[in-house]
């Protein structure tokens, strides 16, 4: 049994490994001469692992499988799910595998069914060749085996599909490091040929081919012309001499129909005018896939291989994506070949970049997530545990999937919009000193048209904690609009007053106004609410750049504007305490909790649960900033993961209880780790395993007395639970 618990603890990096142990323990321990694990295929049994067995008898099953009927032993005991054997197979009438018999030369058998969450996925047999029946003992020895067979083919298949997905996403990363290189080709180049360069060098190296073609279609001819090739100097010659038409070709076929046609081995189709020349230069099959716009033909890309064989799904699913970003670049390339000579429509050129930059954000970012995201389940362990190697493989496709990401923002034009990706720093800062750094960018331009400035702020209303660049951000554009929408001589104010727990602040300008029907289309992207004349300067983003970031900070905008009379601009974000070095909580008796979390979803995800609450947080991202935060605040509670950088959260706990000032702050571990009793051990108050619900956390804070009066005061505000 010891053998048996060895080889399944090492049956991670090698399970089949574990199943011949547990095959030759159950043989020399239920004294046979022979043991056997089948696996349940379809309707009939697959022999996985044995002992005993003879290669010919292994040979002849192999082509001559038992099937799962009451013929045989493993038949009737995957159908009655209960361990059975035959005293005799000679005498049994209801045997039907005589075949088998004679080559195995058994006479007792015995068999247990592998029940796996009361399935039965397969069956441990045991025989002797001599006519002696199993014991009670040997009875429960092979039944407790086959569990412990049924546990390893879970473990078998799991570390069979984590194989699979692990091979899954390094292939989805190669495409998508390849889709990039595409990207910045469209981006960077409007040259049709250099980008369309740039698109087949790449299909055909992932696509595992010898090279290929692009063609661009010209609709006035009906006919497809052959714009770039790879690896075909020679033959991109002699492509240009012929005609593929749109009605006579198999590649004018493939965008009739709009999808993509294979051809494993031309020398068993007809060969048209562009298939002939193929076959002549040596190439012996091909897919030809239709480049679309909508319902529009664009062109037609072409791989093409030296051997015969078929074409896998994947292999023509990921020239359909090539294809799709073929189709746009082609059409924003010949768009501006168009427009180039008409300086009157620049401005559309600009509007179909930014068109085609936003669809070709979408096609990449799709599976991108799936990248990004199937690696992060995967290292949350919620298909098993990961040996090192896995886990570093799976970290690295995790990390090139988010520089993947970073590169597609960097490609965008319109890379403001995408500001809700922006990561906050938040941080206390004086908002009387943001609210006068806003007022002296736009001192300068307010002088020169006789605009007074002022500024009016609450006594008490001093520090808050947010993120200082974004919050200045807002205040410089909303300033920035009422000087520059407010004539001569007239006045803009910015307030700030506080509200509960949330600061106010709002511009007001004596300005031109906004009629009612543009004060919600005015936060819309390149939208000036048909304020000031078409020669202000500006890009029409200011307002929803100022909204989303507001929006990130997790305040509200707001705006209230007549026409003739002026217009104010306002927003709120949420205010939280200073950091202080002082006991615990505010003048108002508000408990803290520090929260030592490195990860930012994680830390995000324990901020809005404790929001309501009543509580104050003071977040640490590594152990030595967690173990700072806790001596200097000795909060009500600490939420502490264990996988931290610099000190990790064994430590932390270690040092926290051994520190006498520290030593009876409750701490909850929140982590990954499943270790409780280690935690506990440690002097851990609770211990919760994520993923955490929002009830298990605020229960433990009660639980340890860290909201006592807290949720009283956060009830008052109508948010406690």
């Amino acid at each position: 049994m010891n053998e048996v618990l060895i080889a399944l603890g090492r049956s991670t990096s090698d399970p089949d490994a574990a199943l011949d142990t547990i095959v030759e323990s159950a043989r020399r321990l239920c004294r046979s001469d022979a043991a056997q694990v089948y696996l349940i295929d379809g309707d009939h049994f697959a022999l996985s692992s044995w002992v005993g067995v003879p290669d010919q008898m292994v040979e002849y099953i192999a082509a001559h499988p038992f099937q799962v009927d009451r013929a045989t032993l493993l038949g009737r005991v995957a159908l009655d799910r209960r361990l059975q054997q035959i005293a005799d197979v000679l005498v049994d009438a209801g045997y039907g595998r005589q075949d088998a018999q004679q080559l195995g030369r058994y006479r007792t058998l015995m068999s247990a069914p592998m029940l796996l969450d009361d399935e039965v996925v397969g069956v441990l047999s045991l025989w002797r060749t001599e006519v002696a029946p199993f014991d009670h003992r040997a009875q429960s020895a092979v039944q407790a085996f086959a569990a412990q067979a049924a546990v390893v083919v879970r473990q078998i298949d799991l570390v069979r599909a984590l194989e699979e997905r692990g091979a899954e996403l390094g292939r989805k990363v190669d495409q998508l490091e390849a889709l990039s290189e595409v990207g910045d080709a469209v981006s960077s180049s409007l040259v049709l040929d250099e980008v369309l360069t740039t698109i087949i060098m790449n299909a055909v190296r992932f696509a595992g081919c010898d090279g290929g073609s692009i063609m661009e279609y010209v609709e006035r001819e009906r006919c497809f012309s052959v714009r770039s090739a790879y690896a075909s100097d020679r033959l991109l010659e002699r492509l240009r001499t012929i005609k593929v038409g749109l009605d006579d070709t198999l590649v004018g076929r493939a965008a009739r129909e709009g999808h993509p046609i294979a051809i494993p081995d031309l020398d068993e189709v007809e060969l048209d005018t562009h298939l002939r020349l193929l076959h002549e230069d040596g190439w012996r099959s091909m897919v030809a896939v239709p480049v679309l716009r909508g319902e529009r033909i664009v062109g037609a890309l072409v791989v093409r291989r030296r051997t015969t064989g078929e074409f896998s799904s994947d292999t023509i699913e990921f020239l359909e994506s090539f294809a799709s970003q073929s189709a746009l670049a082609v059409w924003n390339a010949q768009l501006f070949r168009e427009l180039e000579t008409k300086s009157a429509e620049l401005e559309v050129v600009s509007r179909h970049k930014s068109e085609f930059l936003a669809s070709m954000s979408h096609e990449l970012r799709t599976p991108l997530n799936a990248v990004i995201g199937f690696s992060e389940v995967l290292l949350e362990r919620m298909f098993g545990e990961l040996n090192d190697r896995q886990d570093e493989y799976l970290r690295d496709i995790l990390g090139s999937g988010r520089h993947l990401l970073q590169l597609l923002n960097d490609i965008l034009d319109l890379s403001k919009v995408e500001a809700g990706r922006m990561e906050l720093e938040p941080s206390a800062f004086s908002l009387r000193s943001a609210l006068e750094y806003g007022v002296s960018m736009v001192r300068e331009r307010a002088a020169r048209h006789g605009i007074h400035l002022s500024i009016d702020v609450d006594d008490d209303l001093d520090t808050v904690e947010s993120d200082e660049l974004r919050v200045k951000q807002v205040l410089v554009n909303l300033l920035s609009n009422a000087v520059k929408f407010t004539p001569d001589g007239g006045d803009v104010s910015v307030n700030a007053r506080e509200r509960e727990h949330e600061s106010a602040v709002w511009v007001t300008d004596t300005g031109i106004g906004i009629a009612p029907a543009d004060q919600e289309r005015i936060f819309e992207s390149f939208q000036q609410g048909r304020r000031g004349t078409q020669t202000e300067e500006g890009t029409g983003l200011g307002l929803t750049l100022c909204r989303r970031i507001v929006s990130l900070l997790g305040g509200t905008m707001w705006l209230e504007s007549e026409v003739g009379v002026g217009s104010t601009f306002g927003f709120t974000i949420p205010r939280r305490v200073p950091l202080a070095s002082g006991p615990t909580g505010d003048v108002a008796g508000r408990p803290t909790v520090v929260i030592v979390e490195d990860d930012r979803a994680s830390l995000d995800l324990a901020s809005a649960y404790l929001d309501g609450l009543g509580v104050d947080v003071v977040v640490a991202r590594d152990g030595d900033e967690g173990l700072s935060a806790i001596r200097r605040h000795v909060p009500a509670a600490v939420l502490l993961d264990i996988r931290l950088p610099r000190t990790d959260g064994w430590e932390v706990l270690r040092r926290v209880r051994a520190d006498a000032a520290t030593a009876a702050v409750p701490v909850i571990v929140v982590s990954i780790v499943d270790e409780r009793a280690r935690g506990l051990a440690l002097g851990a108050s609770a211990y919760l395993v994520k993923p955490v619900h929002r009830e298990a956390l605020v229960d433990a804070l009660r639980d340890v007395g860290a909201l006592a009066g807290a949720l009283a005061a956060g009830s008052t505000e109508g948010d406690a639970p």
